[in-house]
């Protein structure tokens, strides 16, 4: 790698490791049922900062400065974001977007682990707001795909989830479809292979995981997984293909 790339890496790496620290209050005070209110206090009993912000992390006044954070979620963010910008091999503007976008991926993934659901308050801004960014990011030089692909892709993806959901409602949530949305445009970015290589990949993960809850015994044929975190690796996957092989 040249110095360029190799400081462009690094930068990212930083960026997911920076916002990636915000992820574990986030994930904590998400992860209740849908009839429930956001987590108010930490764990030792400190309450967050105010619901305007609190959401992301704090620190506000009376956030919690005591409970420690682990360490997984900014290490796997700037694994992410590390590898979303090698792929890129440099600083495309669609890499400013999958750079913001990754510490709410690795969120959702955290809520959907604990609580099987992907929270509205995540998902709908990031359908709305990702694609918005891609048009931006296509006015720009050096851009290496097409907003109207991502479109499509947003729409086909979400089409075909919700076609999923409304055929067989138990094995699939409506938080997947909605997630779908932004996963759709990222990936049909970079045009219907690397979209449909993502969705595959999402959906191989999620079946690997599941033969292998069943194969261990720790889950039955008709048992609920959460699917969010496959999805979000399949698109993932096809987003460091689609970076890696796209001509700006």
């Amino acid at each position: 790698m040249d110095a360029p790339l190799i400081a462009l890496v690094a930068a990212a790496a930083l960026w997911g490791a920076a916002a990636g620290r915000l992820v574990p209050r986030a994930a904590y005070r998400l992860s209740v049922a849908p009839d429930e209110p956001w987590r108010t206090h930490c764990p030792a009993g400190h309450a967050f900062a105010g619901p305007g912000r609190g959401w992301l992390g704090g620190p506000g006044r009376g956030a919690c400065a005591t409970t420690p954070a682990p360490l997984t979620a900014p290490l796997l963010t700037a694994l992410v974001c590390a590898a979303l910008a090698l792929a890129a091999g440099g600083p495309r503007p669609e890499l400013a977007v999958w750079l913001l976008a990754a510490p709410f991926g690795v969120l959702l993934a955290c809520v959907d682990l604990r609580v099987h659901r992907l929270p509205d308050r995540v998902t709908l801004p990031l359908a709305t707001t990702l694609p918005l960014l891609l048009a931006a990011a296509a006015l720009l030089p050096y851009a290496a795909g097409s907003w109207l692909h991502a479109l499509f892709g947003a729409a086909a993806l979400g089409g075909g989830y919700l076609l999923l959901f409304l055929i067989h409602p138990s094995g699939m949530g409506f938080g997947d479809v909605k997630l779908a949305v932004p996963l759709g445009a990222a990936l049909g970015w970079y045009g219907w292979g690397v979209l449909f290589a993502g969705a595959f990949a999402g959906f191989l993960f999620g079946s690997l995981y599941g033969l292998g809850l069943v194969l261990t015994r720790r889950a039955g044929r008709g048992s609920a997984i959460p699917f969010g975190p496959f999805m979000i690796a399949g698109a993932l996957l096809g987003l460091l293909l689609g970076a890696f092989t796209a001509v700006p």
